[in-house]
């Protein structure tokens, strides 16, 4: 029997039967034709026909495939071979874009000749927006070609439809729960620097900031904290605060939010919620400092929540240096029926 075999990139490994076995498993339970056992039976049929058929003493990766679809079509398993030809095909097909993305996809982003370069006007000319725009080709493919069906693929490379974000494997847009990081700090991942419950206005703003730039990391769409005004106002009551600091403070985390530090040189797409009055549900809450729930109910800092609000309203009016509006953070007001419109 063949001792070595001869891998898609040239190289010659070992020879592992193994693996054929695997495959065919693989193959069999995806289309519950049969198991280990019936593919175990099916590697020595593959093994003997190769034997014969294969003049050459390192056979290659593809030939030994080829004689697996052989066999496979001429056992009463018809649906594993068709469904083992259509994967070989779907990775023939990620292959050929790979070796294909190593030249021409760096081309056509430093030519922009793709319209992708400039699809999103939160991404800069970059490096990193190279990087990014490289990887998000072959993710894009994977979505294509190994989780929507064909038609889909068809349609959306036909341009008669446009699926969004192929690039990223992940989840759309997040909501993510304040109460919590303020009540657990920031923290939760293995091997990372981790943050106590925030006791001051200017350390939650930080600790938003952090996990808005870590968590928009795992995700494709926006990261949103509800209730901002309603959690941040009893900070700015215990660390007696004047409005003058308040603002200030408002400034650098508007400023740092939005620093371009996402994949991509872009900057993190952030929304928080304002509720301009304390809502129903939490006005009788304890208020949370320090991780810590408190007396003082969360509905007796009106005074505390317009200065949020109005800090943050005039901090985005301004702009940047050069008067330039700030992408991020989007802010949503909650409307409700009794709001004073006067």
């Amino acid at each position: 029997m063949f001792k070595r075999i001869k891998k898609r990139d040239g190289k010659v490994v070992k020879f592992d039967a193994e693996k054929i076995t695997h495959a065919i498993t693989a193959a069999g339970e995806a289309t519950g034709d049969f198991g280990e056992k019936v593919a175990k039976r099916l590697t020595l049929k593959t093994l003997s026909l190769a034997k014969d058929t294969i003049t050459d003493k390192v056979p290659s990766v593809e030939e030994i495939q080829d004689i697996v679809e052989e066999v496979l079509l001429s056992s009463s398993y018809k649906e594993t071979a068709k469904s083992y030809i259509l994967y070989r095909e779907q990775h023939s097909q990620l292959r050929a874009f790979a070796t294909k993305a190593n030249i021409d996809m760096v081309e056509q982003y430093l030519d922009k000749i793709d319209w992708k370069v400039n699809e999103n006007s939160n991404m800069s000319f970059s490096l990193q927006g190279l990087n990014n725009y490289i990887s998000s080709e072959i993710i894009s493919e994977y979505w294509l070609n190994q989780i929507y069906p064909k038609y889909l693929n068809d349609l959306h490379k036909s341009g008669d439809i446009h699926v969004h974000d192929l690039g990223f494997l992940s989840v759309y847009c997040v909501g993510w729960d304040l109460g919590d990081l303020l009540r657990e700090g920031f923290k939760g991942v293995s091997g990372k620097v981790e943050s106590k419950p925030p006791k001051h206005f200017k350390t939650a703003l930080g600790q938003m900031v952090n996990f808005f730039y870590t968590l928009q990391g795992e995700s494709a769409g926006a990261q949103a904290f509800s209730s901002f005004d309603t959690y941040l106002a009893p900070f700015v009551r215990y660390d007696k605060l004047t409005y003058k600091q308040v603002r200030q403070a408002m400034q650098e985390f508007v400023f740092n939010i939005n620093v371009p530090t996402r994949v991509g040189f872009q900057t993190p797409f952030t929304n928080i919620t304002m509720d301009l009055e304390p809502p129903k549900m939490m006005e009788k809450e304890n208020i949370i400092i320090g991780g810590e729930l408190q007396k003082e109910k969360y509905g007796d800092f009106q005074k505390e929540m317009d200065m949020v609000n109005r800090a943050f309203a005039e901090v985005m009016i301004e702009g940047d240096a050069k008067g330039r509006v700030f992408s991020f953070p989007i802010p949503t007001y909650n409307i409700t029926p009794d709001f004073d419109w006067g």
